[in-house]
């Protein structure tokens, strides 16, 4: 406890906010964390951490009263939760990640009180990331030991057994998590101190763990009211650019995934390439989680595939697009309606499933494409002049290349919808003539964006 507490008087004399986090991490090595809890014994403990906290700034400007009782509640907390996590983590009889989560939520919530009524200072706000993200990982493993042994036939902590729920009790401490998080939001948001002095600088910390918290739980939807009430007060708000860039990546990311999900493309590739030319180089975890999304926009927008070199670092990618790209490519229909089955679970889970399947119009308009190409030439009108493409093809050509590509024998009225939905998408400029059995196709830019 004598070196936690010497680290803390020198955060507090050169205002450091990491170094005065590092005082609240879990992470520290199991020997040390053990040296902390057998520094103090429980009758003694308040009075020891607040007489320490007292000494250690006796020697500079010497902290308000509220704010030594303050960090002295903070830091029995977090005595307290060491108690917790030493057993979990040599999965010792009795230990619990349960305990340990319960534990660490008190210690978020003494950090609460300290800002909210003890003079705790902005320049302290980075002790809030660590036990905001460490919340969060203790509410995951505290989940998954109670899913486990709810599926091993533990129902100790169930008394009434038939109105257990799997579903609803699967993230539990998860979902309580999202609710402590949402209290830390709610604390940097609303402060009115001067933008130097202001707890704002916290809040896209704060939102970025929220994000990943409600992604987690499969409620993508309420990061939308996250989005929400932050748009109301950007006004008062320091501009993302002024933020780390870790932050600034990490929101870009999700806020281009929310555009993504709402199908509004465009604005998510907006969002998604920021965070891609924001992204650090050597962060390819990052990098392949912003592809993920972004090649998919792409492919809708610009009707672009991704190249070999783009994917090379990234074998999972490369395993996802390359076998559509190339169906997308070729037009090859059949193929890449094997692809998309072959890749279903890994794109139901990834949410591209459905944007995905909507690359095999870009196929059809491909395929479409080469049958035109084939097509050859007019004979020009006048000796010497300008060669035109033949614009006024068949219906019949286009139906045997679709039967051919998709392997399926399609009526005339099945192939002049497909056609109609491909002038409708812009994807082929023309019209049909049905009487003819033809399609007229326009003498310049037949298939916008390819060339032709």
């Amino acid at each position: 406890m004598d070196s936690l507490i010497r680290t803390f008087s020198n955060a507090q004399t050169s205002r450091d906010g990491y170094q005065l986090a590092q005082t609240l991490s879990p992470d520290l090595p199991q020997q040390q964390l053990q040296a902390i809890w057998k520094s103090c014994g429980h009758h003694d403990a308040q009075n020891v951490i607040k007489r320490g906290i007292q000494n250690s700034t006796s020697g500079f400007e010497k902290l308000p009263k509220d704010e030594v009782q303050g960090w002295s509640d903070v830091y029995l907390a977090y005595w307290k939760a060491i108690g917790e996590l030493l057993p979990a983590l040599n999965q010792a009889p009795q230990s619990s990640w349960t305990k340990v989560y319960d534990a660490w939520k008190e210690l978020l919530s003494a950090l609460y009180r300290g800002y909210i009524g003890q003079g705790f200072e902005a320049w302290s706000i980075p002790c809030l990331y660590v036990v905001a993200k460490n919340l969060r990982i203790f509410a995951l493993k505290a989940d998954e030991e109670r899913n486990n042994n709810v599926a091993a036939g533990d129902t100790s902590g169930q008394i009434f057994q038939d109105d257990f729920d799997p579903e609803s009790e699967q993230h539990q401490k998860l979902e309580d998590c999202a609710r402590q998080l949402n209290r830390i939001f709610t604390l940097c948001l609303n402060d009115r101190a001067p933008l130097e002095e202001s707890r704002k600088w916290g809040i896209y910390y704060i939102i970025n763990l929220l994000f990943k918290t409600y992604f987690k739980l499969s409620s993508a939807s309420l990061s939308k009211n996250i989005l929400k009430t932050l748009s109301a007060y950007r006004g008062d708000m320091p501009p993302l650019s002024a933020f780390p860039k870790s932050q600034q990546v990490t929101f870009k990311y999700y806020e281009g995934v929310l555009c993504f999900l709402e199908e509004n493309y465009f604005q998510a590739e907006e969002h998604l390439t920021q965070a891609w030319s924001l992204c650090h180089k050597d962060a390819m975890k990052n990098k392949e989680l912003i592809l993920t999304y972004l090649v998919p926009c792409h492919l809708l927008t610009t009707h672009t595939l991704p190249s070999q070199k783009l994917l090379e670092p990234y074998p999972r990618l490369q395993k996802l697009f390359l076998p559509l790209s190339n169906c997308i490519k070729k037009g090859e229909l059949h193929a890449f309606d094997l692809a998309l089955q072959q890749g279903e679970d890994e794109f139901v889970k990834r949410r591209i499933y459905l944007t995905l399947e909507r690359g095999r119009d870009i196929a059809l308009r491909n395929l479409l494409r080469k049958v035109f190409i084939a097509g050859g030439f007019e004979e020009p009108k006048v000796e010497g002049g300008p060669r035109v493409r033949r614009t006024r093809i068949p219906v019949a050509e286009f139906a045997a290349a679709i039967s051919l590509g998709s392997k399926q024998t399609l009526e005339t009225d099945e192939i002049e919808c497909l056609m109609a939905n491909m002038i409708y998408k812009d994807l082929m400029k023309g019209y049909i003539a049905r009487e003819r059995g033809f399609v007229v196709l326009s003498k310049s830019g037949a298939f916008p964006g390819t060339g032709v």
